[in-house]
């Protein structure tokens, strides 16, 4: 007899399903450990129950919301899976965030639980009135409390929500996406499929868990009984040296965390003893894309490793994944769509673009997530039917084409394409030109809102003269910077990613 089924979905396929699994499996085996100590997957299991019984009793109900707003730690992975044990709907929330913005996420949430780093409580009564605990004093309290194992389970189906991600975007209101526990467990077992973490993997997360890329590594090391390392306050000149204490064999990437790592090796002094090779066998990029220059240092400061190209989106986790270096290959590509969905090319006109020919990245399958949490104009603006079929698409507003074989290349998002002097304009075709001018080692650009103005910034040994005229041999007129700007570094977003935003302003405060 196969699994038992509710709503035609498989009962088990529960985002805590994936923990259960694990434990049964392998309860010994290191899950996840942070700055303060490790746990098993028996243990972790055993304290996402303590916090689902914790949330009953506070009359937590099925669809309320869990708020987590913590640094890295393995409290918050047990939250997020005892979140979803008991039918509630976590809430991870970057520490960082700034109380202004805090206030309208808290208001768009309304969260009936709010769980805050150590030291943060004081003057969270500022935000939104609500009552908060603290995670240490809160585990204080679970860790006497006795045996919860055998505690019914919350009546959930797998398309009940348990996960929300605030993501950034054009609207000046929050905006969550809200998954399901179906949605969550197909992306993570599609994804699982590509990147085949081991057993014997040592994921090392420096994202924060607020961002849905760091998150899904929790989930990708249980499915695979791997165990997950947080790195979340050593400063960044020790980056590699904590990849190595850990043992690290996975690292997943964002460019400016790439950039540090290579930039620390190759600031080793010639002469100077070499360190033994790096344990890490497989990088993986998702969220912004790697320039080539970033890929061919991380190449050579880690021979041993493959690398991995993916392309994602909140709204849908993640759309396609290259083959380990797979962009030798194919430059440029960000893969294949993930198994069992579909990526279409559309025109302006809303018909399916031919290979090779740049259009809307549009993406169908049972990873598309549920929507906008109350928001439901946006939510039909971007989960749209299909006027054929009928079928629900999520339109990215990202653009790309696909080559004869199915492979996606990344051109885009929306913002970063612009009008300019009659030619459409990439900002990634841009920087790619200006990445590979010696002597660059990170580099963005910016253009205002009319998209008349083009201002490139860069980190690295150059001067603005050198790169503006290296791109002028280069790049067609429409393409061309007004200016370059040489900066000691670039500002970054919360997610490890480059903040366009703070640099646009940057760029409206300069003169005419």
């Amino acid at each position: 007899m196969g699994e038992p089924t509710r709503d035609g979905a498989p009962w088990g396929v529960r985002l805590h399903s994936i923990l259960d699994d694990a434990a049964r499996r392998r309860p010994d085996a290191p899950a996840v450990r942070d700055e303060r100590g490790g746990w098993s997957y028996a243990e972790l299991a055993d304290h996402s129950r303590r916090f689902a019984h914790w949330l009953r009793e506070r009359g937590v109900r099925p669809g309320d919301r869990v708020l987590l707003r913590t640094a890295n730690r393995r409290e918050q992975v047990a939250m997020v899976f005892g979140a979803a044990r008991a039918g509630a709907i976590a809430v991870p929330v970057h520490r960082d965030l700034k109380p202004f913005l805090l206030a309208d996420l808290v208001a768009d949430a309304d969260p009936a639980v709010v769980v805050l780093e150590d030291g943060d409580t004081d003057g969270w009564a500022s935000v939104g009135g609500r009552a908060a605990v603290g995670v240490t004093e809160l585990w204080t309290r679970l860790d006497g409390t006795g045996t919860v194992a055998d505690e019914p389970e919350t009546d959930t189906i797998p398309a009940d929500l348990c996960l929300m991600i605030y993501t950034s975007g054009s609207t000046s209101r929050p905006k969550a996406v809200t998954s399901s526990h179906a949605q969550v467990h197909f992306a993570t077992l599609a994804i699982a499929e590509r990147l085949a973490y081991r057993a014997d993997d040592v994921v090392f997360v420096r994202l924060p868990l607020s961002f849905d890329y760091g998150l899904y590594q929790v989930f990708l090391a249980a499915l695979s009984t791997a165990s997950v390392v947080f790195s979340d306050s050593g400063p960044d000149l020790t980056l590699d040296r904590q990849i190595r204490a850990a043992g690290a064999t996975v690292v997943p990437l964002v460019p400016s965390i790439a950039a540090t790592l290579t930039a620390l090796a190759e600031r080793v002094r010639p002469g100077a003893p070499q360190p033994a090779p790096s344990p890490v066998r497989l990088f993986t990029n998702t969220g912004a894309a790697m320039s080539a220059q970033t890929i061919d240092r991380l190449r050579r400061a880690y021979p041993d490793a493959r690398i991995c190209l993916m392309f994602g989106i909140t709204e849908c986790k993640r759309v396609t994944i290259g083959e380990p270096d797979g962009d030798l290959t194919r430059p440029n590509s960000v893969g294949r769509p993930l198994p069992g969905t579909q990526v279409q090319i559309l025109t302006e006109a809303g018909t399916p673009a031919p290979a090779g020919e740049v259009g809307e990245i549009v993406v169908r399958g049972p990873h598309v997530m549920t929507g906008y949490w109350r928001a439901p104009e946006l939510t039909a603006a971007r989960f749209r039917a299909d006027p054929r079929t009928g079928e629900r698409r999520l339109h990215t507003g990202d653009y790309g084409y696909l080559d004869a074989d199915g492979h996606l290349y990344f051109t885009g998002r929306r913002d970063d394409i612009v009008k300019r002097r009659g030619l459409r304009v990439s900002l990634i075709e841009i920087e790619s030109a200006v990445s590979r001018v010696p002597g660059v080692s990170q580099c963005a650009a910016v253009h205002d809102a009319d998209g008349d103005r083009l201002d490139v910034y860069v980190t690295g040994t150059v001067t603005a003269d050198d790169v503006l005229r290296q791109l002028g041999q280069w790049l067609d007129p429409a393409r061309r910077p007004d200016s370059c700007h040489l900066v000691d570094r670039l500002p970054v977003t919360g997610n490890g990613k480059i903040d366009r935003a703070a640099l646009r302003r940057r760029t409206e405060e300069l003169p005419a």
